[in-house]
C-alpha cells in the first residue's frame, strides 16, 4: 500500500516557526513531525511514500532525498503554481495510485493502529474510511456523526460553537479506493472535507469512520505543539527518540558534554554535540536540540530549544520556544509561551513577557523588555470576530492602534482603489475608533465613503446604492455598554460571511498588508441626501395615506442615544404625531438598570397622553421594545408573535425567518394565516441572509435581535417597523393590547448553565446520541423535539462563553417545568462527570 503524506501547509498559526521552515519540518522531540509520522507508516510496513509539498518544498525533500535512508521509498510532487487543496493535490497524482491507498497529514502526531484502520476499511467495503478520535474541544476540526454501522451520515467543517453536534472529528487520515478521485476536477482546488466528502454522500457511496484508539494531536497552534513534545517525553504517544536512553527518561546524543554540576531532572532530551555549563538547572519536560550550548547557572523551565542555540550564563527559559541558531544572552529571561524566531538575538538582561512573539533575525537591545511582538502584530487572540462583528472593552481592548491596524487589514483584502463607506453612532468613542479605522484603510488605498453619525439601518439601506465594496459601522455594544462594536458588511448591507471575516484575521495577524504610494493613498468623500435615499426608500414601502389618516399618537424613547433621528419628522410629514422623549446625547452609555427606568418612564407617559402606543429604540436604530396603550411592555418573545401576527395578517402566505431559539407561537400563528417558517442559527448574520435569499420572505428577526423587513435593506431596523405597525394597525383596525391578547399562549421558559470550552462537544454527541434521530434538528445546538405537537427542548451551546443555554417550549406548562427541571439536571450532571475525567495539571 502506498501512503500520501500531506506536506504542503505553511503552518501560519504556527509563526514565527514556520517563516523558513514548512510546517511538517517543525521538529518534535528533535526530529520533524514528517519522520515521525514515517516511522509510523514503517511499524505498520507501509514503506512507498507519496510527499506533496508546496510551501519551501526543497527543504523537506533535502531532508528526506529517495527515503532509503529512513527506511522507505519517497517520491514528490510538487504544487508548482497554487495550491491545489488537500483533494486537489492528490488529485494531481492520481496516476501513482492505482489500488487502496492512505492519505496523512504531515502535521499531526498520532500513534493510531493504521493496520488495524486499514483492515477495517476492508471489511466494509468502504471507498472512503475517515480515521476519527475524540477531542475534548472540537471546534478546530471537522466534526463527524456517524450510524450504529460506523457509515458516515453528516459531518460540518470547523463548526462555530454553536454548531457543536459531537466530539468525534476527522483527524485529516484517510483510506481511499482510487476510483474517489474521479469525482474530483483536474487541476482545481478543493479539499477532502469541503468537497469530495460531501459528495460521496450524496451519491450514496460507502463512506465510514474508524474510530481510533490511541494518541492524536494536530500541531496547529504553538500551544498544542509544545503540548506534544511533553506527551511525547511522557510517553503518552509512542515516538522513536533520535538518541540513547542514557539514565531513566533522560535521552542524551553523541559527544555532548553536562558539568557534573548541572542538574538535570527526567524526562528530557538532550542532543548532539551540546554543551552543558556548570550548575545549569534543566527541569523535568525540557528538549534541547543539537549542537546548543547552555552557559553557566541558566535555568531552563521546559523549554524548547533548537538546533544550534547558544543560551548565556544565568539565562532563564520557561517553557517557550527558542529556533534555530538563536542566541540568548547572559541573564536574560524568555517566559512562558514566547517564541523566539530563528537566527534572533536576545541581548543581555532583555526580557520577553509570556506569549511574545518574535520573528526570525530580529535584534532586541540589552536590558529591554518586550511585551508586544516584534515586527509581526499580536496574535495572542485566536479570532478577531466573534459572534457578531469585532468587539471589545472601548480604549483597552478597542485603542486606536488596533483600530488603524483592523482598518489596513480589512482594506488589504479588497483591491486597490475600492470605495468603502465609515459610519458609527455619536459617541466621541466611536468617532475616535473610525477615524482611526479610516486612517488604516486610507493608507491601503481604499477610498472612504464617510456617512459620519448615521444609524445603522439607514447605512445598510444606502450601500446598495453607492457602488462600494462593503462598509463599516461603529457603536457603542447595544448589550454592553463598556464596549465597542464593529460590524463589517458587504456591497449588499449584509454583514460579511465568515470566510470573509477569516481572510480579514488573516490578513491582520500576519501584517499581510500592503502600503500604498503617496500617489495611492485613499481619499475621503462626505455624500450628500444619505438620509434623503433612506427616507424615499423608506416611504416606497408605506401606505402614506393610510398613516396620515389614522392620526395616529406615538412616544418614541431614545434612551440619550439618538443617532439619525428621522423618524419624528417623517411620522410628521405622514400626519402621525410623534412625540420624542430623551433625545439629547448622553456622553455615558445607560445601564440595563437605567433603561428599564425608562421603559417604566415610557408607559406612564404614553397612558397620560392617550396615546396609541410607545416605543423604546436601541442598538443605532435597530431594535425597540413597545409599549401598548395601558403602558404594559411589549418584548422578547411577545413581541416576536405580536409582530409575526400583524405582517402575516397584512400578508398571508408570506414567509418570516426567525432564530432557531424563538417560542413556537411563530409556528402557530403562520399556520392561522397559511404562512411559512423559516429557522436559523442564533446570530444576526444567518437571519439577515436567509432574509435575502428567500424572496418570499416579509419578515425576519426577533423581540431580542430586531427585525428585518427585506424589501427596505438587509438589516434591522427599529424605526422603519415603528411606522409600519401604525399602517398596520390602521388597517387591521386593532390596537397593540388587543393584538396581544389575540396572540397563542405558549410557554417558553429559558436556563443558562456553566458548560466549560472543553465539555461542549461531548455534550452536544451525548445529547445527539441519546435521542432518536427523527427527534432532533440540529440547525444550531441541539433540538429534541416532540412528534406530535410545539414541544421541544434547545440546547444551544453559548458562543463566547462557557455556558449552555437550555430553551423549553410548549403549551404545556407542567411539561415545560418538568422538561426543564430533567435538562437542567441531566446537562450539569454530565458536566460534573465530564470535568472529574478531565486531567488537571500540576
Amino acid at each position: 500500500m502506498r501512503a500520501v503524506l500531506m506536506a504542503g501547509g505553511s503552518g501560519t498559526r504556527l509563526r514565527p516557526l514556520t517563516c523558513d521552515l514548512p510546517k511538517p519540518m517543525v521538529p518534535i522531540l528533535n526530529r520533524p513531525i514528517a519522520e515521525h509520522i514515517i516511522n509510523l507508516l514503517k511499524r505498520h510496513h507501509i514503506t512507498e511514500v507519496v510527499a506533496t509539498l508546496h510551501y519551501l518544498p526543497d527543504v523537506l525533500r533535502d531532508y528526506f532525498q529517495d527515503g532509503s535512508d529512513f527506511g522507505v521509498q519517497m517520491t514528490y510532487a510538487v504544487e508548482e503554481d497554487q495550491p491545489l487543496g488537500t483533494a486537489g493535490c492528490v488529485k494531481n497524482i492520481a496516476e501513482l495510485l492505482d489500488e487502496t491507498f492512505l492519505v496523512i497529514s504531515g502535521d499531526s502526531i498520532t500513534d493510531f493502529d493504521l493496520t488495524a484502520a486499514i483492515e477495517f476499511h476492508k471489511q466494509k467495503k468502504s471507498k472512503a474510511t475517515l480515521i476519527l478520535t475524540r477531542v475534548p474541544n472540537p471546534i478546530e476540526f471537522g466534526v463527524v456523526i456517524s450510524d450504529e454501522e460506523n457509515r458516515i451520515r453528516r459531518f460540518l467543517e470547523k463548526p462555530s460553537t454553536s454548531e457543536i453536534f459531537s466530539d468525534t472529528v476527522n483527524t485529516g487520515t484517510y483510506i481511499l479506493e482510487p476510483e474517489v478521485l474521479e469525482y474530483l476536477p483536474c487541476n482545481i482546488e478543493c479539499d477532502f472535507s469541503k468537497d469530495l466528502f460531501p459528495l460521496l454522500l450524496d451519491k450514496d457511496e460507502p463512506m465510514y469512520g474508524y474510530v481510533a484508539e490511541g494518541y492524536w494531536c494536530d500541531v496547529g497552534h504553538l500551544d498544542a505543539y509544545r503540548e506534544a513534545q511533553y506527551d511525547g517525553l511522557e510517553h503518552k504517544v509512542k515516538l522513536d527518540f533520535a538518541y540513547k536512553e542514557r539514565s531513566t527518561g533522560l535521552w542524551v546524543g553523541q559527544n555532548t558534554y553536562i558539568d557534573p554540576t548541572a542538574q538535570i531532572e527526567a524526562p528530557a532530551v538532550i542532543g548532539d554535540n551540546c554543551r552543558i555549563g556548570a550548575r545549569v538547572q534543566i527541569e523535568a519536560g525540557t528538549v534541547i536540540g543539537d549542537n546548543v550550548t547552555i552557559g553557566a547557572d541558566a535555568n531552563l523551565k521546559r523549554p524548547i530549544v533548537w538546533n544550534g542555540a547558544i543560551i548565556g550564563e544565568e539565562a532563564h527559559l520557561s517553557a517557550c520556544v527558542i529556533s534555530r541558531g538563536t542566541r540568548v544572552d547572559r541573564r536574560a529571561h524568555v517566559l512562558e509561551a514566547a517564541v523566539v524566531g530563528s537566527l534572533s538575538t536576545v541581548g543581555e538582561e532583555a526580557q520577553i513577557s509570556p506569549g511574545v512573539r518574535v520573528w526570525p533575525s530580529k535584534k532586541i537591545d540589552s536590558g529591554a523588555i518586550l511585551n508586544i511582538n516584534l515586527i509581526w502584530g499580536n496574535t495572542a487572540q485566536r479570532n478577531l470576530f466573534g459572534q457578531r462583528g469585532v468587539q471589545g472593552l472601548a480604549n483597552i481592548d478597542i485603542t486606536p492602534e488596533f483600530a488603524v491596524k483592523l482598518g489596513a487589514a480589512y482594506g488589504s483584502t479588497l483591491k486597490p482603489g475600492s470605495k468603502v463607506t465609515v459610519s458609527r453612532d455619536q459617541r466621541n468613542i466611536s468617532r475616535m475608533v473610525t477615524r482611526s479605522l479610516i486612517a488604516g484603510l486610507m493608507s491601503v488605498g481604499v477610498d472612504i465613503q464617510n456617512l459620519d453619525a448615521t444609524a445603522i439601518p439607514i447605512a445598510r439601506t444606502v450601500i446598495p446604492t453607492m457602488s462600494v465594496a462593503g462598509g463599516i459601522h461603529v457603536r457603542v455594544h447595544p448589550d454592553r455598554p463598556d464596549y465597542i462594536l464593529i460590524e463589517f458588511m458587504d456591497g449588499k448591507g449584509i454583514n460579511i460571511s465568515k470566510s470573509k471575516e477569516k481572510k480579514i484575521e488573516g490578513a491582520y495577524f500576519k501584517e499581510d498588508m500592503r502600503r500604498s504610494q503617496i500617489h495611492e493613498v485613499g481619499d475621503v468623500a462626505y455624500p450628500s441626501q444619505v438620509i434623503d435615499r433612506y427616507c424615499t426608500a423608506f416611504e416606497k414601502l408605506l401606505n402614506i395615506d393610510t398613516i396620515r389618516n389614522s392620526r395616529a399618537k406615538v412616544v418614541i424613547d431614545y434612551v440619550y442615544a439618538v443617532s439619525g433621528a428621522v423618524l419624528p419628522q417623517m411620522l410628521d410629514n405622514f400626519g402621525a404625531d410623534a412625540v420624542v422623549l430623551n433625545a439629547s446625547l448622553n456622553k455615558n452609555a445607560m445601564s440595563t438598570a437605567e433603561r428599564e427606568g425608562l421603559i417604566t418612564q415610557l408607559g406612564h407617559v404614553v397612558e397620560a397622553l392617550k396615546a396609541n402606543f410607545g416605543v423604546q429604540v436601541s442598538a443605532n436604530g435597530e431594535q425597540m421594545i413597545l409599549v401598548d396603550e395601558s403602558g404594559i411592555p411589549i418584548r422578547g418573545e411577545m413581541l416576536t408573535a405580536l409582530m409575526v401576527d400583524l405582517i402575516l395578517t397584512s400578508n398571508p402566505r408570506g414567509t418570516v425567518v426567525v432564530p432557531v431559539h424563538a417560542s413556537s407561537a411563530v409556528e402557530q400563528i403562520a399556520r392561522r394565516h397559511d404562512g411559512k417558517v423559516i429557522r436559523t442559527k442564533a446570530n444576526p448574520t444567518a437571519l439577515m441572509e436567509a432574509c435575502q435569499t428567500n424572496p418570499s420572505v416579509v419578515l425576519g428577526g426577533s423581540g431580542d435581535t430586531g427585525f428585518i423587513i427585506p424589501q427596505l435593506h438587509p438589516g434591522f431596523d427599529g424605526m422603519f417597523c415603528i411606522a409600519k405597525l401604525i399602517e398596520m394597525l390602521t388597517i387591521q383596525e386593532r390596537s397593540l393590547a388587543s393584538a396581544r391578547s389575540e396572540l397563542p399562549r405558549v410557554i417558553h421558559k429559558t436556563y443558562t448553565v456553566r458548560c466549560p470550552w472543553t465539555v461542549k462537544g461531548a455534550l452536544m454527541r451525548y445529547l445527539v446520541e441519546t435521542h432518536p434521530a427523527q427527534n432532533l434538528e440540529l440547525i444550531d445546538g441541539v433540538k429534541i423535539c416532540q412528534p406530535y405537537d410545539d414541544s421541544w427542548v434547545l440546547v444551544l451551546p453559548d458562543a463566547s462563553e462557557p455556558l449552555v443555554h437550555l430553551y423549553v417550549n410548549s403549551n404545556d406548562r407542567d411539561w415545560v417545568d418538568d422538561s426543564l427541571r430533567q435538562y437542567r439536571t441531566r446537562v450539569q450532571a454530565f458536566v460534573e462527570k465530564q470535568e472529574e475525567q478531565i486531567p488537571v495539571e500540576v
